[in-house]
């Protein structure tokens, strides 16, 4: 049900007598006549304005109606629901958790609701019994008080009994008559005021007996109405459901209509849209905002490709494509030298363009033809330009033999005819062509020179068809050669295009085929002929633009990368089994290498891993001497010391100590060549033989040791500007 907060929406007016209200599947009202046989979901409002019976009507040009608030809000036991009075005398219920109210009461609270109301009406019945029984004690407290008044009245004026006065009083007949008199005349004032007093006391206690009874009928009455309209809203009107129970389909279809009917932009966005529709009773049709967005946005699509498709046919209907596209050229093309190309690209999109034609070979040679039209145009104009151009020299009669144009164009500019040139250039070229055909005498005359012949000179007329053919003829040879041009660059470029695409495609054909071997060939030990009828049977063999030899050679690459593989992955074991450079082959577990993968890949036996094998050891033990060597050049002690023993004399300076070098010798200087000397072969190996690069020849120690000579042979003397002095 749509959620109403009780403190801002506008209470409804009661319904009119006979209208009932119902609750559809979406949790909508909806209302029934039971009289009419009506059905609506339109309110219907009654037929003159209704008042609470509470409620004042003020005079509406004095003072504004108070805005309808909550006055009494009661808990309802049990639920979380609480029913809502307003100040006009209305009712609705709000649920606290979900903050939402209804005006009509829930199902779900229904019998609490009962019994909360039947607890108030026992609690107002004793509220009015407590009150009738306080306000009959107030009458008889008023009434002792009167009683009470009068007798302290009476005992204040003292007054005498019958039975004493007439003991006291016999012999006075008279004074007793008298004062018998008085005392019957105060009795009865006493009297008549007691009766008066009683009966307007009577009055007032039946004038508000009289009012507690009417004002009981009338709740007892509305009481009973507010049941029967309860009773009736929770039975069945004749044939009419409870509930309609419409499907999600015929609920958004009929969501959809509404917004039809409400001729909704479906350009505009939903919180745009949705004060235009919020309260019409079909917008809560659906059970959730989010399938109201979602047929929203149905509707606005389905809305828009209507709208769309309505004025394309429209279009289609009132215009004419042809029409409209020579419109367009006409409009848009200005220029012959205007290019398809560019002048597509900028109107490709417009109706005007693609709205005639079948394709765009069509519309190329329309523009064409356009082109021609508006050339001839163009030249037509020019030549009349030019013809009128002449006239207005003739008769201006300025354009005389030796005229300069400079002072005839100021006399010619504010004609017409002098614009429709177009190019001050052209107006002089045409000038000059009409002062030499002879033709600046103004009446026509023939030349006064004797040597001249009037039939010799061309006329305006003929020279213009000359130029004219000649214009022409340059245009021609122009067109042609510009065509010619343009046919070699097309050429050169359709050219360097195929090569692109021929490198582009064979790059791609490469990439594809060697996918197609990894996809298909996992074996190393296939050969291209057993492999082949396989690579047949795939689109990427058969539609591959590479020639056979190349396909042969991919082919080779990956089966040899794929034996590459498991030789590597053969040597693994190798490794770990063989880890001296002198381990024999019947050293390692053949028959667990036999039946490893690597080997079964490579399809070995015992020979074939016997020689690989070997193989393997040859190319570690090279490696092996390549990394002593290497260890050789990196120690510096080797390096020195073998350098420094090829030096001669007594050493380097004669200034080196014994005590430097810790020796008692009794010679005060050190031979430096002799020191060298003294480091020996074996000092050298106390130094190298902790080097893993060393420790790998230890089952070849005598070729190690030569090696090691051989280094220190070829070991050359220290440089002699460093170590000795020049001589």
């Amino acid at each position: 049900m749509a959620a109403i907060p009780p403190p801002v929406f506008t209470v409804p007016p009661p319904l009119p007598p006979g209208w009932t209200e119902h609750t559809g599947p979406g949790g909508q009202p909806y209302y029934f006549n039971a009289q009419t046989q009506e059905s609506t979901y339109v309110r219907p409002l009654p037929a003159f304005p209704i008042l609470p019976q509470a409620a004042v009507p003020a005079a509406p040009a004095q003072k504004k109606p108070k805005k309808e608030k909550p006055a009494v809000k009661t808990p309802i036991p049990g639920t979380p629901w609480l029913r809502v009075i307003t100040t006009e005398g209305n009712t609705f219920y709000t649920h606290t958790g979900e903050k939402r109210s209804v005006w009509t009461l829930p199902e779900e609270i229904k019998d609490a609701v009962e019994q909360l109301e039947r607890e108030e009406a026992l609690k107002k019945a004793e509220e009015a019994r407590k009150a009738e029984e306080a306000r009959m004690k107030e009458v008889e407290r008023i009434q002792s008080e009167v009683q009470e008044m009068v007798a302290a009245k009476r005992k204040a004026e003292g007054p005498v009994p019958v039975d004493e006065v007439v003991v006291t009083k016999r012999a006075k007949v008279e004074d007793e008559e008298e004062e018998d008199e008085e005392d019957e005349d105060e009795d009865s004032e006493e009297e008549e005021w007691q009766r008066e007093a009683a009966a307007q006391l009577a009055a007032e206690a039946e004038e508000e007996e009289r009012k507690r009874e009417e004002e009981r009928k009338r709740q007892e009455e509305e009481a009973r109405q507010l049941k029967e309209a309860e009773k009736q809203k929770g039975s069945t009107q004749l044939n009419m459901p409870e509930r309609v129970d419409l499907s999600i389909d015929e609920a958004k279809a009929l969501f959809k209509t509404l917004l039809r009917e409400k001729n909704i932009n479906p350009l505009h966005p939903w919180d745009m849209s949705l004060p235009l529709f919020v309260s019409d009773p079909r917008y809560v049709l659906l059970p959730s905002v989010s399938a109201r967005r979602e047929a929203f946005d149905e509707y606005c699509r389905d809305r828009a490709r209507e709208l769309r498709q309505s004025k394309v046919k429209v279009e289609k209907e009132t215009l004419d494509p042809k029409a409209e596209f020579d419109r367009l050229l006409r409009d848009e093309v200005k220029s012959t030298r205007t290019s398809w190309t560019e002048w597509r690209r900028q109107w490709k999109k417009d109706r005007r363009f693609y709205g005639w034609g079948r394709d765009d070979k069509d519309r190329e040679k329309r523009f064409r033809d356009y082109l021609k039209e508006l050339g001839e145009k163009k030249r037509a104009a020019a030549q009349k330009a030019e013809a009128d151009f002449f006239a207005l020299l003739k008769e201006s009669g300025l354009a005389k033999s030796g005229a300069v144009w400079k002072e005839i164009k100021k006399h010619l500019v504010s004609d017409p005819r002098y614009d429709a040139v177009g190019s001050s250039s052209l107006r002089e070229e045409l000038f000059n062509t009409y002062i030499k055909a002879g033709a600046s005498d103004p009446a026509g005359s023939k030349p006064t020179d004797a040597t001249s012949q009037p039939q010799s000179g061309p006329t305006p007329e003929e020279d213009e068809a000359e130029r004219e053919r000649r214009r022409k003829e340059r245009k021609e040879r122009a067109v042609k050669e510009r065509e010619e041009k343009v046919r070699a660059e097309r050429s050169k470029l359709e050219a360097e295009i195929d090569r692109s695409k021929l490198g582009l495609t064979k790059e791609e054909g490469e990439l594809e085929f060697r996918t197609m071997l990894t996809d298909a060939i996992r074996d190393p030990q296939v050969t291209w002929d057993s492999v082949l009828p396989q690579l047949e049977r795939d689109p990427r063999y058969t539609n591959s633009p590479l020639p056979p030899n190349q396909q042969l050679h991919l082919f080779h690459s990956h089966v040899n990368a794929l034996r590459t593989k498991h030789l590597t992955n053969l040597h693994a074991p190798f490794a770990s089994h063989a880890p001296a450079l002198n381990t024999p082959f019947t050293a390692l577990p053949v028959a667990s290498l036999l039946s490893s993968l690597p080997v079964t890949k490579l399809g070995f036996d015992v020979d074939q891993l016997e020689r690989e094998y070997d193989k393997w050891q040859r190319e570690r033990a090279h490696e092996a001497r390549l990394a002593f060597d290497q260890m050789l050049n990196e120690n510096s002690f080797v390096e020195f010391w073998g350098r420094l023993g090829k030096i001669g004399g007594k050493g380097v300076d004669e200034s080196i100590k014994n005590d430097d070098i810790g020796d008692d010798a009794e010679e005060e200087q050190v031979d430096m060549k002799a020191l060298a000397k003294s480091v020996d072969l074996k000092e050298i190996i106390k130094v190298l033989k902790n080097d893993k690069r060393y420790l790998v020849f230890d089952h070849i120690p005598e070729q190690r040791e030569q090696w090691l000579r051989d280094y220190l042979a070829q070991l050359s003397a220290p440089t002699l500007s460093v170590h000795v002095p020049h001589k």
